[in-house]
């Protein structure tokens, strides 16, 4: 299946391709961003993190048709990302984002979020989305409720910035819709 552009009122979401790690380093080794990334994501980001990512686990992913991944980006500077949006084909853990830090707190997330959780359940047809965060990731949980997901469980998990509280979030279809619809 190939991943179509999702286009919204603000932002085209393109899909990620190779060219895309050049422009994902220069925007993506800051700590704001990083700091609530799960563990594996190596910190000091390497010089050649962003492509090795990319290369490695992103395009090798979407190939085998388990994850979709856009790049993030305004309509009026279409060449120019400002964060990555994806969504994953594994149990709890279905949809993940992080967007640069001068994008923020200018409701970018949420468009980006609304489109992406939309052709999961209303193209791939999947019948629950499931996101893990950060408990002290205050605006991804905003997202989140905004969305009309709800906390389903808690934990402890490892993250760039160390061991810290976990929550797990999720909607389904039909709640997905029914929010959507009103």
């Amino acid at each position: 299946m190939t991943i179509p552009a999702l286009i919204t009122e603000r932002l085209q979401l393109k899909p990620l391709m190779a060219e895309d790690a050049v422009q994902i380093q220069q925007l993506y080794p800051r700590w704001e961003i990083v700091r609530y990334m799960v563990a594996s994501v190596p910190w000091p980001y390497p010089d050649d993190g962003a492509s090795s990512y990319v290369n490695n686990v992103a395009l090798p992913d979407m190939a085998k048709g388990i994850a979709w991944f856009w790049t993030i980006r305004r309509h009026e500077a279409p060449e120019d990302i400002m964060g990555l949006i994806c969504l994953y084909d594994v149990e709890d853990n279905n949809r993940g984002f992080w967007l640069a830090p001068e994008y923020q707190k200018q409701g970018y997330m949420r468009e980006a979020s609304i489109a992406a959780t939309d052709y999961w359940f209303n193209i791939l047809n999947k019948p629950v989305l499931r996101a893990p965060k950060a408990a002290l990731n205050n605006r991804s949980q905003r997202i989140s409720s905004s969305s009309g997901m709800r906390l389903v469980s808690t934990g402890k998990k490892e993250y760039v910035s160390g061991l810290l509280d976990s929550e797990l979030w999720e909607i389904t279809r039909d709640e997905w819709n029914a929010f959507q619809s009103k």
